[in-house]
């Protein structure tokens, strides 16, 4: 019963803090790490849930009074909360005579110098996916209850996430016939009309390959196999960080389609860890080793080896080193 609101609170506490601390470096030009600050928070919540402590979490007003005194280091909160003790314990009944709309005037003054309007006018004018998000969070903070504004809020930021990375650019790559032989580059051929093997079509996936993105990959390895009648697809896999199961299943569903044209996927240049993650879930061992290079010039020989040398014969492309000797 307790654990969706539990859960809610926490998320909160753990936004808050990293929102104050971001917005106070920001100021201080400082460097915040997050990952302290969510585990000195969890402690002192565990630590003060056996003495019936409230859920804690860094307070705006407070860090920013905080601030604007002067404060350089933790200690200032240290020290601030021993006067509050003693305060507290010594002279509770004189703070009964405080004007309370005062002390309200200096919270909201301190609370609205946080508010920081040139990042949010410059994220409403040019980025429209976090200005989704800023304005859903905001109103429905105002108009709904809060665990379920906050929710709402990381909910959309993992959708925008997704359909962001879910549509990796995957640029056609070839050698420029312009330059010297032994010092080629492989370019986009969006950035200039150069020739291309009929045989093997070079690729380059510029992000992930999980779960969300293998629905586009597929569909552009289909649209070379269908529209270009090439089998033989070489993957320059420099930009991939990482290959998920979901991602790995997919490339070896469309590598064995490949396989039985004759063709098949390639890949070069895989990051060292994520080829130790496709040797572990065994994708390297049942797509192939030698499948799989270190160089472009070693993909290109061994890869050169397999094409059919009759259309080498009538190519006009002639874009490999191999192809001089045809």
């Amino acid at each position: 019963m307790l654990a969706p609101e539990a859960f809610a609170v926490a998320l909160l506490g753990l936004i808050e803090a990293v929102s104050i601390s971001r917005a106070i470096a920001t100021k201080s030009s400082q460097r915040i790490n997050s990952n302290q600050e969510f585990i000195g928070q969890g402690l002192s919540n565990m630590a003060g849930s056996f003495f019936s402590s409230y859920a804690g979490s860094g307070s705006f007003t407070r860090s920013g009074i905080n601030y604007e005194a002067g404060a350089k280091t933790p200690l200032s909160a240290m020290i601030a909360a021993i006067f509050l003790m003693f305060i507290v314990l010594l002279i509770a009944p004189l703070t009964a005579y405080l004007p309370i709309a005062a002390m309200g005037g200096i919270i909201l003054l301190v609370a609205f110098n946080l508010i920081d309007f040139y990042h949010i006018k410059h994220t409403l004018l040019f980025n429209k996916s976090e200005s989704s998000i800023l304005l859903t969070t905001f109103f429905a903070t105002l108009f709904l209850e809060l665990e379920f504004a906050i929710y709402l809020g990381v909910l959309l930021s993992l959708i925008l996430f997704l359909a962001k990375t879910s549509t990796p650019r995957i640029p056609t790559l070839s050698f420029d016939d312009q330059s010297d032989i032994e010092k080629r580059k492989l370019i986009n051929i969006n950035k200039k009309p150069i020739k291309q093997c009929p045989q093997l079509k070079i690729i380059r996936i510029d992000m992930s390959i999980y779960f969300g993105s293998v629905n586009h990959i597929q569909n552009r390895i289909a649209q070379i196999v269908d529209h270009e009648r090439i089998y033989n697809i070489l993957v320059v896999a420099s930009g991939i960080n990482f290959i998920d199961l979901a991602g790995a299943e997919a490339l070896l569903v469309e590598h064995n389609k490949l396989k039985e044209e004759g063709g098949g996927l390639f890949f070069v240049g895989l990051k060292s860890s994520v080829y130790e993650f496709a040797a572990k879930s065994c994708f390297v061992k049942k797509v192939g080793n030698d499948h799989f290079f270190d160089s472009k010039k070693e993909a290109f020989a061994s890869i050169y080896k397999k094409l059919d040398r009759n259309s080498c014969i009538k190519c006009n492309a002639l874009i490999f080193e191999e192809c001089e000797s045809v």
